[in-house]
């Protein structure tokens, strides 16, 4: 997963965020800075019910928490998301010692690689460089 950092440099850089289930995002700011929640379209939980377990459908788990602004949270985008914002300048991940490169086509036709040990943030810093940041 990238950073906090990370998905702040993508937000200031421009990638835009448009939610859909499955996407993470933290909230900075209320003291749950650490907490990682997820767009989903239902949550379901398991409940110990004296009959045994039920699998419960909820709408939502944080009952405190009712809503909060798009612009008040990070979103933390995910492998996949990073690499559709990477476009048709994306060419290939690939594995390198105890990391990944991300290759793109850079600005001048040339491929340029962009290394981390995990694999989203290798997708993230070349993301970066595309957006121009």
């Amino acid at each position: 997963m990238i950073s906090v950092e990370l998905a702040l440099r993508l937000r200031a850089a421009g990638l835009a965020w448009k939610p859909e289930s499955g996407d993470r995002f933290v909230i900075p700011g209320r003291e749950m800075d650490a907490e990682v929640f997820v767009v989903s379209e239902l949550t379901i939980d398991v409940h110990q019910a004296p009959t045994g377990p039920l699998i419960r459908f909820n709408g939502t788990t944080e009952w405190a928490l009712d809503s909060v602004p798009q612009e008040a949270v990070v979103w933390l985008p995910h492998e996949g998301r990073l690499r559709e914002a990477l476009g048709p300048r994306f060419r290939r991940l690939e594995p390198i010692g105890d990391g990944f490169a991300v290759v793109v086509e850079g600005r001048g036709g040339d491929e340029e690689r962009h290394v981390d040990l995990d694999a989203e943030r290798a997708y993230a810093r070349a993301l970066l460089s595309v957006l121009g940041e």
